[in-house]
């Protein structure tokens, strides 16, 4: 089979003006970045007002493995399956970061025969909104130093600065550094460091804000640094709200690209899935919205993680309903979660899948019982799938209520998922009980020990004393009843990445907490969660190349 940039590369694309025409965008509304990418401007949502919203379906997964799941794949597939059957579907997802795609991770336009295109440029510098978000951050770091070395009339502690500089790559060496040095016209000597742009708290204020000015005033709530006495310093404070709105006003516009079968899809925003909430912004959502009878939005990682936060903070924002989920899973995956070592996971194994197949089961109980929505598995088939492995799995979802359908988009496009858009279809039909994990009344402890348990199967919740005393601090300052992230491996329910398939007993140990007051919610912190990665001993980017006709290879 061709790699995935073959594919993408000799794809018939058509020009981005039709796919807009084609949902009733007029020209006015579109910025063009060449043939086939275009902002169209968020106003537009609130002049689509009086249209009906779209069934917003939810594309997660099980617990993430090497053995790899398939989710934006399937995503893409599903909302190419969907417009095969006649039904007029929008795509929503995140845009990749540079650090995952010149490191492991990969990029994150789908893969196979369903993918979003031009799939090089989205992978890459698409069109400049992580590097506006990055320049905002930066901004903000420049302002709060500047501050500091012009008389610190705020009388900021710079022991206490929270705010950290960002860049759209993976280097570990710039985790933590000391800067202002070489004299004092450079500044403040100080400890300092980098996140990756896309853990940046502008990024997931951009993500979750509804217009410009709901943008301008969630960054100026950003908390930056506390003072001498212990009182937070906002960005607002610092009068830097205004520049940064600036430079995110032109990136605001959510991006229209298309899929290889022409479906359109909305590609905006990047929230790391960890710190933030790991989804697309919500702007771009809630147009889609606007514009088409069906929405296909995908979550970061996991149902545990991902899904979480899509309901307990993005829809609760936004006042968003979803309809239906997928639960994306492959058998390599499940027989992994089992146990299987990853040279066996191509050769047949019922023991290590029966005991993986656990990892499914928790997630659809948490999905219909705890999330109250119905939901539809996809099996992303692999070559290697056997027989009975398939009836195994379908065995166990038939148990448990759940419709499920092998997904082979990957290599058939939109035809390879045509069960599984049947299935969701009628799935979106039905009455369903949807509800937030927690109310937003409870402590900030009570909120963090019902996602524990409830959805990770948690026995108990451990608070290190950092983490005590952030808490009582931000109870004291007001920030109770902000929405809890909680950020923890995505590989396992539990904060131990090796506890594989549905641990249950264990202790969630917080060791960190941190305030987010402009995205508007408080991020619990587990394990050793990174928010600047660093590349692996071969990375990807010594495979890229581009020759002399500027055609790129090795990219996926």
């Amino acid at each position: 089979m061709k790699s995935d940039i073959q594919i993408a590369q000799e794809a018939k694309k058509i020009p981005i003006g039709k796919v807009a025409a084609r949902l009733g965008i007029q020209e006015k509304d579109v910025e063009y970045y060449g043939k086939y990418k275009a902002k169209i401007d968020h106003r537009l949502y609130k002049e689509r007002q009086d249209k009906k919203d779209a069934k917003v379906i939810l594309v997660t997964a099980i617990t993430p493995t090497p053995a790899g799941e398939g989710k934006t794949t399937t995503t893409v597939g599903l909302g190419d399956a969907l417009n095969r059957l006649g039904k007029k579907t929008i795509i929503t997802l995140r845009e990749p970061s540079l650090g995952p795609v010149f490191g492991i991770k990969g990029g994150a336009a789908g893969g196979g025969y369903a993918q979003v295109v031009p799939m090089e440029d989205i992978n890459l510098h698409f069109t400049g909104d992580l590097h506006a978000v990055g320049a905002a951050n930066n901004l903000l770091a420049a302002m709060l130093d500047n501050h500091i070395y012009q008389g610190n009339v705020l009388n900021i502690d710079p022991r206490r600065i929270t705010w950290r500089r960002a860049l759209d790559m993976n280097d570990r060496q710039l985790r933590a550094v000391v800067d202002g040095l070489g004299g004092k016209t450079n500044g403040v000597p100080r400890e300092d460091g980098f996140d990756i742009t896309v853990a940046s708290e502008i990024m997931a204020v951009f993500c979750l804000a509804q217009d410009l000015k709901d943008l301008k005033e969630r960054l100026a709530r950003v908390v930056v640094a506390y003072t001498y006495q212990g009182k937070p310093v906002t960005a607002g404070e610092l009068n830097a709200q205004g520049a940064i709105t600036a430079l995110l006003k032109e990136a605001f516009n959510p991006n229209l690209v298309q899929t290889l079968e022409q479906t359109p899809a909305f590609i905006h925003g990047g929230p790391f899935a960890n710190i933030a909430h790991g989804c697309n912004s919500v702007i771009a959502t809630k147009l889609a919205m606007k514009l088409a009878d069906y929405v296909v939005t995908e979550a970061g990682f996991g149902a545990d993680l991902g899904a979480e936060k899509f309901i307990d903070i993005k829809c609760r924002l936004a006042g968003i309903k979803p309809a239906a989920v997928v639960l994306v899973a492959s058998i390599r995956a499940l027989k992994h979660h089992g146990g299987c070592a990853k040279e066996d996971l191509g050769r047949e194994d019922l023991a290590s899948l029966e005991k993986g197949k656990e990892n499914l089961e928790k997630h659809l109980y948490n999905i219909t019982k705890v999330y109250g929505l119905p939901v539809a598995v996809a099996i992303n088939r692999f070559p290697t799938d056997t027989k009975k492995e398939l009836e195994l799995v379908f065995n166990s979802c038939e148990k448990m209520k759940a419709p499920v359908a092998i997904s082979e988009v990957f290599t058939q496009g939109g035809e390879g998922g045509l069960m599984l858009a049947e299935n969701v279809l009628k799935l979106t039909e039905q009455k369903n009980d949807f509800k937030y994990v927690y109310p937003l009344s409870l402590s900030i402890k009570e909120k963090i020990g019902m996602i524990a348990r409830d959805v990770y199967g948690a026995a108990s919740v451990a608070f290190t004393k950092e983490a005590e005393k952030a808490i009582a601090e931000y109870e004291a300052l007001g920030y109770k009843e902000l929405p809890v992230c909680l950020a923890k491996t995505q590989y396992s329910f539990s904060d131990d990445a090796k506890l594989l398939g549905a641990p249950k007993g264990f202790e969630l140990t917080v060791r960190q907490v941190r305030l987010s007051a402009g995205a508007g919610f408080v991020v619990a912190i587990t394990g050793n969660i990174m928010t600047l990665p660093g590349l692996p001993k071969v990375p990807a980017a010594e495979k890229i190349d581009v020759n002399e006709e500027g055609i790129i290879t090795g990219l996926f």
